[in-house]
């Protein structure tokens, strides 16, 4: 059974270790301070805001995985809300087992009993295997994504 629940300060380094762990190219956590003020501050702020959630996945009392979401009100569409899906990471050893698909189904659940009327996500343009996980799940590729570091 997966229990999912929000993150708390002491969950900080199995988040960006598994990020790190998982990154395509570069690692731009590598080396950090976990413990530092400006991952604490975001946790904070995410913990404050009733539109965000860091969420941590255990199987057996163990952390297997975690994701953020991300709910976001929009004009268009009716006035439709949206739910932006970020840093999904499972543990390398529990992959294929049905667990980011479980993560997946329980922020789509989170999303409805929102109100939210889509999922949305990015993926890394490397990350293949997550493109095609996501394709099985019915997600679309429906738009092209630009960054601009600041």
């Amino acid at each position: 059974m997966l229990i999912f629940r929000d993150a708390e300060a002491d969950d900080l380094p199995f988040i960006v270790g598994l990020s790190i762990a998982s990154a395509v190219g570069s690692a731009p956590d590598a080396g950090q301070d976990w413990s530092g003020p400006g991952y604490r501050a975001a946790l904070a702020a995410i913990t404050a805001d009733p539109n965000q959630r860091l969420v941590i996945v255990e199987r057996d009392g163990a952390r297997v995985g975690t994701l953020q979401l991300s709910f976001i009100p929009g004009v268009l569409r009716g006035g439709m809300w949206r739910l932006l899906l970020e840093s999904v990471h499972v543990v390398p050893e529990a992959r294929s087992q049905g667990i980011g698909a479980r993560m997946i189904g329980w922020a789509m659940d989170e999303a409805r009993a929102r109100g939210c009327g889509l999922v949305q996500l990015t993926s890394n343009k490397a990350r293949l295997d997550a493109h095609r996980f996501y394709r099985r799940l019915g997600f679309e590729q429906s738009h092209e994504g630009f960054k601009f570091w600041l």
